[in-house]
């Protein structure tokens, strides 16, 4: 995940130059999407049904050279149907609706199917501030 959301940037923003505070989230939900959800979240697509849900997370690298991993697997549930062809995955502050965190495209698509579990093993999700 390499784009920080506008909410998480106003957020942090805002926080560093005193105008307000931010809270972290008590859990971090992953959600994987089949389309860019965009910088405002507007545009996510998550699967619907199928036994899909946002996975809760909380585990990851301290952050160095900018950047942060998950530390171990990150394993959603079985899909009992199509969750379709996964393109991005995102962070979020809540199990369902909330405020997006941060988002980015997968290294390669990948069509979940019935009976499939999608999995990032240990160091496989990064999330990155770009460099100047």
């Amino acid at each position: 995940m390499g784009n920080f959301s506008n909410y998480l940037a106003n957020e942090l923003l805002d926080h560093i130059f005193k105008v307000g505070d931010y809270t972290a989230p008590t859990n971090i939900y992953i959600a994987l999407s089949t389309a860019d959800p965009g910088d405002d979240g507007s545009t996510i697509s998550e699967p619907s049904g199928n036994n899909y849900a946002r996975k809760v997370y909380n585990t990851w690298d301290t952050a160095a050279s900018r950047a942060t991993e998950n530390t171990g697997a990150i394993e959603f549930n079985e899909a009992t149907g199509s969750w379709g062809t996964i393109t991005h995955v995102a962070a979020f502050d809540s199990l369902t609706g909330g405020n997006m965190l941060a988002h980015g495209a997968l290294s390669a698509s990948k069509a979940i199917d019935n009976g499939d579990i999608l999995r990032f093993a240990d160091g496989e999700l990064d999330v990155s501030f770009a460099s100047s």
